[in-house]
């Protein structure tokens, strides 16, 4: 059961007096069972809701008690300032809801939420890179997400409508994850040439978790990125210099004497493995393919002609 689900069922009681478990599933986008299970769930864990039977009856909160944010343990506001406090320079929304939130902590909280408002700067752009700016379309289908409205996708010269599901931040680089015909596909926002929401609702699944989704995304990715591996000999030293270029797709395979290691490395081609290695030298050793082995030949053949005097 998700937190984030029972919290939305109080406030939506909170709103309305009073709601069934049909109105609750059909709110939630979950089934019938699932929402009577909430509503069961909050009631034995002690918040004060019951059910009303008969006609007109329901589920409501004792008293019309209500909770707030006030019921925030002092590390769980920190928490969440600590996560919300960044994103409030580039986001006035932001500020002004945590804005909002830090009036509605007790005045004991205070001091530590403002504090870790302002305890992280974010800065996305690597040394010597200029910030990556976010594509126009990404406001456009997040709201078209949150309102459940198909897409009309222009993309690689075709046109798609498109269920979209939601959307991924990989390092500033911003995908959106949508159901097609042809099942669940991923598609770079960057490259959107054009996108149109339509009034048409959009198919999703109710048992969906984006994040859960996006996993599987990645994963199926790294594997397209990793088709072939090359055995490298190094000396120790290098080796996490070596790990921070190839990242996931660089292992320690075994110690060696001498203070060395051999390490493999993965890409999706030889020449992709070559180019990364080609200016480690002499400092790096390939035991194999034979393809990788070839391809820094040719790199440093042209290198030679074009360099050697």
């Amino acid at each position: 059961m998700r937190a984030d689900r029972l919290v939305a069922t109080l406030l939506l009681m909170q709103a309305r007096g009073r709601v069934t478990a049909a109105e609750l599933a059909a709110e939630l986008e979950i089934s019938v069972a699932t929402a009577r299970r909430d509503l069961e769930a909050l009631s034995s864990a002690g918040v004060p809701v019951y059910p009303q039977p008969g006609r007109g009856g329901g589920w409501q909160l004792v008293g019309g008690a209500r909770t707030d944010l006030s019921g925030l343990s002092a590390r769980e506001a920190r928490a969440l300032f600590l996560l919300a406090g960044p994103a409030a320079a580039a986001a006035p929304e932001v500020k002004s809801a945590l804005r909002k939130l830090m009036g509605a902590l007790p005045g004991t909280f205070r001091a530590d939420a403002e504090a870790a408002a302002d305890a992280v700067v974010v800065d996305p752009a690597g040394w010597g890179e200029r910030p990556k700016e976010r594509p126009p379309e990404v406001e456009l289908l997040r709201d078209a997400v949150i309102a459940r409205k198909k897409v009309r996708l222009t993309y690689t010269g075709r046109e798609r409508l498109v269920d979209p599901w939601g959307l991924a931040d990989k390092d500033d680089v911003w995908y959106l994850i949508a159901g097609t015909p042809q099942g669940r596909r991923t598609f770079r926002v960057d490259r959107i040439a054009a996108a149109v929401v339509t009034g048409e609702p959009a198919d999703r699944p109710s048992d969906l978790e984006l994040a859960k989704v996006w996993d599987e995304v990645v994963e199926e990715m790294e594997k397209r990125r990793s088709l072939l591996t090359a055995d490298v000999v190094l000396a120790h030293r290098h080796f996490g210099v070596l790990r921070d270029r190839f990242g996931r797709h660089c292992e320690l395979a075994a110690e060696l004497p001498g203070d060395r290691v051999r390490a493999r490395v993965a890409a999706a081609a030889p020449v992709m493995i070559a180019q990364e290695l080609a200016g480690w030298g002499a400092l790096v050793e390939v035991e194999g393919p034979e393809s990788v082995k070839a391809e820094l030949a040719r790199l440093g053949a042209e290198l030679v002609a074009r360099y050697a005097r």
